[in-house]
């Protein structure tokens, strides 16, 4: 698959209520079913990021990613809940989403540095993209997860 059918990038208020479902959707699909985690994905957070949305040929949410703008005091931009649906995984739609998102954020934003926080066992993956571990790892909602920063 590499890249998606198509896709959009949508502020919180310009998302569909159909895009909403669907992204809440796969979110705990993923997140909270097959990761046995129960946690609160809707944390208050998605009205202040920037929603990339791909859909596949069939016109369903295949990925997904939230992209957050520099913050005023520490200027770094972050990315979080990168999620793929499971019947895509190993096409390097992940791989296309990553890419994506720092497009984005050097169009939007500039020269930003970019965080995240990444479940332990994702580590190389991120650091494909540049991203270096920035913490040693914690448990966040009983998954071992690692802070990583990309300098620009």
């Amino acid at each position: 698959m590499r890249s998606p059918q198509r896709h959009d990038w949508r502020s919180f208020q310009q998302l569909s209520t159909s895009e909403l479902y669907q992204l809440l959707r796969l979110r705990c699909q993923v997140f909270v079913v097959e990761q046995q985690c129960a946690y609160q994905d809707v944390d208050g957070n998605d009205e202040r990021a920037d929603h990339l949305l791909a859909w596949n040929a069939d016109d369903r949410l295949c990925g997904y990613l939230r992209a957050f703008a520099p913050g005023k005091t520490d200027a770094v931009a972050r990315i979080g809940r990168v999620v793929t649906a499971p019947a895509h995984r190993g096409t390097g739609l992940g791989h296309w989403l990553m890419e994506e998102a720092l497009r984005y954020i050097a169009q939007r934003y500039g020269s930003a540095e970019v965080e995240l926080s990444a479940q332990a066992y994702l580590e190389r993956f991120y650091g494909k993209f540049g991203f270096v571990r920035s913490s040693g790892n914690y448990l966040e909602d009983g998954i071992p997860h690692c802070d990583m920063r990309r300098s620009i």
